[in-house]
């Protein structure tokens, strides 16, 4: 019979997945997981898989969490221009349990040269976040917030890009004002 698990399996992987939002793949051993988890490595592979498994459900937990604070808090705006400045701003906080940056963008950064399996999740991640950008805009020119002359596609693509930028900035700065500079710059193309 096996023995019960000691731990929550859901909380030592919300760990797991601030330590490589933190550290990066290749930068995290098994041993920095073993303590930072604090779980033994055999229940590690037990019930996660080897690093790279393990890293791919962080990863996944990652989208999860991610989607979900997307549907709570930057959906239900009234006007494509705050739900976009939202975005923006959502992935420019940091705290202990929320590293700067993004473990999407990271991962991109670190990986997908080196593993097909990653780049194709990565870019399937990055097409989704640019259909809803899409997707925004397409309501905001709907109900009149956006000039119908707007080509949303090349707009989305551009927000996107710039989503994509600040998410690597705030690695590199703790500058808020300058953060801000660049989200007010970039949602001026709606005028």
């Amino acid at each position: 019979m096996a023995r019960p698990k000691e731990f929550d399996e859901a909380k030592v992987l919300l760990k797991a997945m601030v330590l490589f939002w933190r550290n990066g793949y290749e930068k995290t051993s098994m041993q920095d997981l073993v303590d930072f988890m604090n779980i033994h490595r055999r229940s590690i592979y037990d019930t996660f898989g080897d690093k790279q498994t393990l890293f791919l459900k962080a990863l996944q937990l990652f989208e999860e969490i991610t989607e979900k604070t997307i549907e709570q808090q930057i959906r239900p705006k009234s006007s494509v221009k705050s739900a976009i400045r939202g975005l923006f701003e959502m992935t420019i906080s940091s705290t202990d349990e929320k590293p700067p940056g993004c473990l999407i963008i990271n991962t991109a950064v670190e990986l997908t040269l080196h593993n097909q399996e990653i780049a194709d999740r990565i870019s399937k991640n990055f097409s989704k976040t640019e259909a809803f950008i899409y997707e925004l805009l397409l309501q905001g020119q709907q109900n009149g917030e956006l000039s119908g002359q707007l080509d949303l596609e090349k707009l989305a693509q551009f927000i996107h890009n710039s989503f994509i930028g600040i998410r690597v900035l705030v690695k590199t700065t703790d500058d808020r004002q300058k953060l801000q500079n660049i989200i007010d710059c970039t949602l001026a193309v709606l005028d």
